[in-house]
Formats: structure tokens, sequence, C-alpha cells
């Protein structure tokens, strides 16, 4: 199953900034400071494979039940938002993960035809198209979370306290900053389960 997400391209900021050489001195005391922080390159690399691996098992358990149903990462992510996010707007859904109308319909409407996602109007604007989990719906987004909010809170019990506070912080720093705000504001706002009966299976 080709997986939802295109590649993104990487932000400027994320790559430390290398030492200026000859005469030329960084403006202010922000330059120094980011440089002073900043890692070598072959630690930056050995966390970019640790990146690679943690996010390997954190999706093998999921990846297999998924397979059970004959479903990829892409349906995943779709009954994931809408589960958190019960009557989000499709337009909002593109958005949030970034991929074209055609890629989204054809998950969709596995999901939808399958039971585990309703489609319904908008009551102010009857265009819109909203987008509830069934309860099958529901039970299987929680089935898929489990044996990851479990690998969670196992490491972060093992990481010693604190450790959420900055994990936290490290996760919203690699969010692209112009998208920041809008993943707050995503995040803060996950919407009660308003219609999931209809067309549960």
């Amino acid at each position: 199953m080709t997986d939802l997400t295109e590649p993104q391209e990487t932000s400027e900021k994320s790559v430390p900034a290398k030492p200026l050489r000859g005469k030329a001195k960084p403006r202010g005391n922000d330059g120094a400071a980011t440089r002073k922080r900043a890692l070598p390159e072959a630690k930056l690399l050995e966390f970019a494979e640790l990146l690679f691996f943690a996010y390997r098992d954190f999706t093998r358990d999921p990846d297999a039940i998924l397979r059970d149903f004959g479903f990829g990462r892409a349906h995943h992510r779709v009954l994931h938002f809408v589960n958190r996010h019960s009557g989000l707007r499709v337009a909002d859904l593109l958005d949030i993960l970034t991929i074209t109308k055609q890629s989204l319909s054809r998950v969709l409407k596995q999901l939808i035809d399958q039971g585990y996602i309703v489609q319904q109007a908008g009551s102010s604007d009857r265009r819109e198209r909203l987008l509830f989990p069934t309860e099958r719906g529901r039970a299987l987004a929680e089935r898929l979370a489990a044996p990851q909010l479990v690998r969670l809170s196992e490491a972060l019990k093992a990481a010693g306290p604190g450790s959420e506070a900055v994990l936290r912080r490290f996760l919203e720093a690699m969010v692209n900053a112009e998208e920041r705000p809008k993943v707050s504001s995503i995040m803060a706002s996950p919407v009660p389960h308003q219609a999931g009966s209809k067309g549960d299976g």
C-alpha cells in the first residue's frame, strides 16, 4: 500500500549552520548560540538512524493488524484523524495529510464501503462533506492505537522524569515552523463523536 504522505521539502532551518570561515562574523548572538548548541553531523546521523528504527517498530504492530483487513498505513492515518476529530471536513483532512484528492478518495471509499467511516453533508453548508467514524471504525482505530500507546508509555517511563515535556518539545520542533500553529490547533480540539451510528457494521 502506497504511503499517503508525499515527500516534503526539508526546511533549511532544520540543518545546523556550518561555522563561518574567514573574517565574516554572525550578526548578534543568535548565530553563535545556534552553532554552539548544534551537534556534530555524525551525532545527528545517529539520531536520524534511531528515528528510522523507532518509526519502524512503532508502525510494526498496527501494520500487522492492517494486513488482516487488507488495509495499509494510508487507511490507518485517515481512520486515526477521523476518529480523533469526528465531523472532520474532507477539505481539512486533505490539508492535514497533504495529499491529492485522488489519493484520499481511493482510501476513503474503501473505508466508507466497508463500514468504518460515514460521510454526511454539512448542516450549514450542504456542499461540505463531513466524516464520522462508525462504531466499527472506532473499534479498529482503538485496536490499531493500543500497541502504540503501550510502546510510548514504556519508552517515556524508561526515559525518566521530565521526558514527556522534552519529547513534546522535540516533536513539535520537528514540525515545519509554518505548520506548528495549525498542528497545535488541530491537536487542541478533538471533536466529540456525533454521528457514528449511521452505517455501523
